[in-house]
């Protein structure tokens, strides 16, 4: 074969290859993947330690008008729909994993203190 023949697996060039690209859209990065893929037998979860998620910790929620949210200007309050003391919800990757309690840590630090895992988050139950 040719240098300017591409293998069967190659992408055209100046592209990814599929399961590349579609790794990087979903936050694995290659090496991770390609790690994945050598496990074998499926149980090898050491390659997933450094995947990336999106974490979100969740006060509240408001639904307001355009004209509203237009008005807003600094130092404007806006009212959530739930009340201090209330647990505030842990999201990974847009996913109800778990509820928590905003607490202080070293002094003005916030932090969050898991309060109850999400039963439906945990395979199995």
């Amino acid at each position: 074969m040719s240098e300017d023949t591409p293998t069967p697996d190659a992408a055209p060039e100046g592209q990814d290859a599929p399961q590349e690209t579609e790794a990087l859209q979903n936050g694995i990065d290659p090496a991770t993947l390609e790690a994945m893929a050598q496990g074998g037998d499926g149980r090898n979860i050491d390659a997933l330690y450094n995947v990336k998620l999106d974490v979100r910790v969740v006060l509240g929620r408001s639904r307001m008008s355009i004209a509203d949210l237009l008005e807003l200007t600094r130092g404007s309050v806006i009212e959530l729909d739930r009340k201090v003391g209330d647990p505030i919800d842990i999201m990974i990757n847009d996913r109800m994993v778990a509820r928590g309690d905003l607490v202080k840590v070293n002094g003005d630090f916030i932090g969050v203190a898991l309060r109850e895992i999400v039963k439906d988050f945990i395979p199995g139950n």
